[in-house]
């Protein structure tokens, strides 16, 4: 499919990046201003087009957010010789204005807030002559919003709550997590409501109804509000939307970028190599990602972040029905056996480096398969969301709202899934046929095939804390046996990040996170 680009050359009243960082308000005669701007169905697009450029910033989707949904999990870890980085993702936090970290993510989900703001405020106001383009734009504004939010939640639990386009002196309140929750649910329930089932090509990268009801089911779930996610999530699996979406026969195809929005992908951010320049709102903006450039392996890139190598392990335990290896590993991870196991194999056009010793490297979404390199500038799309993810939360769902043994629509789901990667259904599975029988071994063993399907993208930490395995020292055990990081892990503290400090000295209203 055609990629379609969604960016703005337009930066829309820039004078507000945070919620309370000190800003200078000064005009710039070459941009427009709220007196000047949101006058037509165009300004309202463009407008609107400016909150989908904060896609390709540090602190958004191009490079920080990763390090924090996959190296702080269990999944993976970094040994960067930037010591700061590094503790960084191991919960040892000195620094609670680390800019790459907290704070850069902090600043750009608050920037795309505002925009979001900004459409929601003037928009209303805009005559169009088809209200249904109207409430697409709002729609789309309302899921953005509620999109920036909910990984906000998921970073820093408590956070201010800005629904309206700010000023540098406002000081917003800060909000609990459920009332955080609460919002993007309604923002999600007016997205729902106002976006098309599907875009046409032309629009590919807007997020659709599909999109909407899976990110609300997302956070019905960590809510442990089961049913209501089931309710949002059926529209996609067993009711009209199911006709939209499916498995790609092929895995890897959910992570190149000459197989982008297929059928598997339910929301998704588009990125381009065109423009290989800055970070900023020109026309020459990047609006690539940089994350394979940081997790390439050494030599090749900066090798910032690994998987761990439970996740190899856990692979090769069970054998595809033909007598191979999960094919899902050789997607997802190089591994010192690679070239054992696939004779022939090159990692980015080389053998295995003896320098490499017994280290494991991010393969998902990286380019090795069509260069020798990395740079920062990657035009492989992420996919947020993913079909595979929604069958598996399903089916989640369905047994925490069952009696003892799961549904046996939850194991079909289950067994969707596994049977892409060659594997037998969990019931002739040999190793693991007696789940099907037990609720409790069901979901235990959900949480191992959501990471065998899901590895590496991201989902691994809001996965980690809607269970909750922190919470007992059973479960923390298990972590730190899987990833000794989580021997520094402070129950009641280290789920949630510090929120950077000049934003708590500069409004009254903030206070830091408990036991910071």
């Amino acid at each position: 499919m055609k990629k379609i680009l969604i960016y703005s050359l337009l930066a829309i009243v820039f004078t507000i990046v945070s919620c309370s960082e000190d800003q200078i308000d000064i005009k710039n005669p070459n941009f427009p201003t709220t007196d000047t701007f949101w006058k037509s169905p165009e300004d309202a697009q463009t407008g609107l087009n400016a909150v989908y450029t904060m896609f390709y910033k540090p602190g958004s989707w191009t490079r920080w957010i990763y390090f924090r949904f996959d190296l702080t999990s269990d999944e993976g870890y970094s040994a960067s010789p930037w010591n700061e980085l590094k503790e960084w993702t191991r919960f040892i936090y000195f620094n609670y204005n680390f800019w790459e970290g907290n704070a850069w993510m902090w600043r750009d989900h608050y920037k795309a807030i505002f925009r979001c703001n900004q459409v929601l405020d003037f928009v209303p106001d805009i005559e169009f002559e088809n209200q249904a383009d109207k409430d697409r734009i709002l729609g789309q504004a309302k899921f953005l919003r509620a999109f920036y939010y909910y990984h906000l939640a998921l970073m820093f639990d408590n956070v201010p709550l800005v629904l309206n386009a700010s000023s540098p002196d406002d000081v917003p309140e800060q909000k609990s997590e459920s009332e955080v929750y609460a919002q993007i649910k309604l923002d999600l329930d007016d997205a729902v409501n106002s976006l098309p089932e599907q875009w046409d090509d032309s629009n590919l990268g807007r997020p659709t109804k599909g999109s909407a009801l899976a990110l609300l089911g997302k956070v019905h779930m960590q809510l442990h509000e089961w049913q209501e996610a089931k309710d949002a999530l059926n529209w996609l699996v067993e009711g009209n939307g199911a006709q939209y979406y499916g498995l790609v026969s092929n895995y890897k195809d959910n992570f190149m970028h000459t197989t982008e929005n297929n059928i598997e992908s339910v929301f998704e951010i588009q990125f381009s190599d065109i423009n290989p320049s800055g970070d900023g709102d020109e026309p020459n903006q990047n609006v690539g990602s940089n994350r394979a450039q940081f997790f390439a392996p050494r030599g090749i890139g900066w090798c910032d972040g690994q998987p761990r190598r439970w996740l190899v392990d856990e692979y090769k335990k069970e054998a595809t029905v033909d007598g191979q290896i999960d094919p899902r590993l050789r997607a997802s991870i190089f591994y010192p056996e690679i070239q054992t196991d696939y004779p022939g194999e090159k990692i980015y056009g080389r053998d295995w480096e003896a320098g490499w010793g017994t280290d494991c490297f991010f393969r998902k979404y990286q380019g090795d398969y069509y260069r020798d390199h990395e740079d920062y500038y990657s035009p492989i799309n992420y996919r947020v969301i993913r079909y595979a993810d929604v069958l598996l939360l399903y089916a989640e769902c369905l047994a925490e709202l069952g009696g003892g043994t799961p549904p046996a629509l939850a194991v079909e789901l289950v067994d969707r899934v596994r049977e892409r990667a060659g594997l037998a259904k969990l019931e002739n599975s040999t190793l693991y046929s007696s789940v099907v029988g037990s609720k409790d071994a069901f979901l235990k063993r959900l949480q191992t095939e959501r990471s065998l399907e899901l590895c590496l993208e991201g989902v691994r930490w809001a996965d980690l804390k809607r269970w909750n395995l922190w919470e007992t020292s059973e479960g923390l055990n298990e972590l730190i046996s899987r990833d000794p990081d989580f021997g520094n892990f402070v129950v009641g503290k280290s789920s949630r990040l510090p929120i950077p400090q000049t934003e708590v000295d500069n409004n009254p209203n903030l206070d830091q996170n408990p036991m910071y």
